[in-house]
């Protein structure tokens, strides 16, 4: 990656960029985006298919910020604090959304309106530094439809939608040669996950690499004691088990024999999935963004997944790339700068054309995303599976205790006390509420047995049953 210059701290934009890009169009291009975003989350939530138990875990935890509790998610088990599990008190800034709405779709649209307005920093910056409407217009559109924000909507909340803006924001400064301004955005990166500290080190470096020194070395130092304080200290103090779980991610294959750090390695090294998503990582730049020292933010985020041996964390699919799209896209804005003085014409010509490529190539590319869902009028009916749904949940009275899987679990945590399904070790719930067909768990087909086995102290008999979904009662 070439090094570039950049400005001095106050000295403004570079390249005789207009001082501030206007506002109003990227609110416009937000305000279409937020609603595309929520509108694809309430649909699927309205029809039971959340495709995890981690809006339920979320929901638990917000829930209790909002009754100025401490965090326990009983999803994760009886009493469990989820500040044991990951390093995410930034949850709690969700708790006033929450009191005025008291559901899994608060969290849902506060994530699609942190994404969107993620949109209109990319957007103003690629302005500002390129000098072009259609350029910041153009990114905007592409930011806003790429890939790894469309599969963090298909996903449901998670807490890196608040790392999405921050990090848009934390590039944006650096782009502007505004050093104060990147440590204060990047910094409170530390309170969304664990593995922020990494990048918020990164950041230091850029700025260590930009001029900054001395600013970008405690920067650095900071990230990098933060994140060796919540892994080694504070997750720790709040697991039951003393310890950070993650580790074994890395330490132990899919089937639980012991990996050594060099086989961990050779095996990431050897995966066409972990490839191809890097490919498209880049691709979706035009590959221009290699140019820019931003990309080195990326690299703590690609290295704890190339290193973890669970599929999950491998591909294009889930929430875990929506935190690498503004540092690709602000790099590419970065490197389109850079390319402008290049004494090599073809990079130039390249430079001029790459912006328009990149928003044509990503808006037919969203024809095969997750919102190309919302073109299809199938999106929005509402068949018997849903209907049963419904009714399953209805049929547990509020305030009782349930134990749930996948498909009923967000819908239940509102006003119920919810467990996951063998996961209530020691305790006997009022209801126990099951999709028999749940992907997440093994099919039931005795579901009266299916409770002896896991509440042998406490008989369960069948209060309702519709299509797939049955709830039992304790007797």
């Amino acid at each position: 990656m070439a090094e570039t210059s950049a400005p001095k701290a106050g000295t403004g934009p570079p390249d005789g960029a207009p001082a501030e890009a206007p506002l109003r169009p990227y609110v416009l291009v937000a305000g279409v985006l937020c609603a595309l975003y929520f509108l694809y989350s309430w649909v699927q939530y309205e029809q039971f298919r959340t495709p995890s138990w981690d809006l339920g875990i979320f929901n638990q935890s917000v829930r209790a910020y909002a009754g100025f509790r401490a965090p326990i998610v009983d999803i994760k088990g009886p009493g469990f604090l989820i500040l044991g599990d990951h390093f995410s008190p930034v949850t709690a800034l969700l708790a006033p959304l929450y009191w005025i709405w008291s559901s899994p779709l608060a969290l849902l649209f506060a994530q699609a309106a942190l994404f969107a307005a993620s949109s209109v920093v990319v957007g103003r910056t690629a302005q500002q530094v390129l000098g072009s409407r259609a350029a910041g217009l153009g990114l905007a559109i592409a930011y806003g439809l790429s890939w790894g924000l469309q599969e963090a909507v298909k996903s449901d909340f998670h807490e890196i939608a608040f790392a999405v803006p921050l990090l848009a924001l934390a590039c944006r400064a650096v782009l502007l040669g505004r050093w104060t301004a990147a440590v204060a955005w990047s910094a409170p990166l530390v309170l969304v996950k664990e593995d922020m500290g990494l990048t918020v080190a990164m950041v230091g470096a850029v700025l260590f690499l930009r001029g900054a020194r001395r600013l970008g070395a405690a920067l650095a130092a900071f990230g990098v004691a933060f994140f060796a304080l919540t892994v080694l200290v504070l997750i720790p103090a709040a697991s039951r088990v003393g310890q950070y779980d993650y580790w074994a991610k890395i330490e132990k294959s899919s089937e639980g024999a012991d990996v050594s750090f060099a086989q961990a390695l050779v095996t990431s090294l050897g995966s066409g999935v972990k490839w191809e998503m890097l490919f498209f990582l880049v691709g979706v730049t035009g590959f221009l963004a290699l140019r820019s020292p931003l990309m080195l933010l990326v690299l703590p985020t690609l290295g704890w997944r190339f290193l973890s041996q669970d599929p999950n964390h491998w591909g294009m699919i889930w929430h875990y790339n929506a935190i690498l799209m503004p540092i690709v896209f602000l790099a590419l804005v970065d490197a389109v700068r850079t390319v402008r003085t290049s004494p090599r014409a073809l990079l130039v010509s390249y430079g001029k054309v790459v912006v328009p490529v990149v928003t044509g190539v990503a808006i037919v590319l969203a024809l095969e995303l997750p919102l190309r869902d919302l073109l299809r009028s199938e999106t929005y009916r509402t068949d018997a599976r849903t209907l049963d749904a419904r009714r399953a949940v209805d049929a547990v009275p509020d305030g009782a205790s349930v134990e749930t899987n996948v498909t009923l679990m967000a819908h239940l945590t509102p006003d119920h006390t919810v467990y996951w399904v063998g996961g209530a070790k020691g305790v006997s719930p009022d209801y126990l509420a099951l999709d028999l067909n749940s992907g997440w768990s093994q099919p039931v087909t005795d579901p009266v047995r299916l409770a002896s086995q896991l509440h042998p102290e406490a008989p369960y008999e069948v209060s309702f049953q519709a299509g797939q979904f049955v709830v039992l009662k304790r007797s």
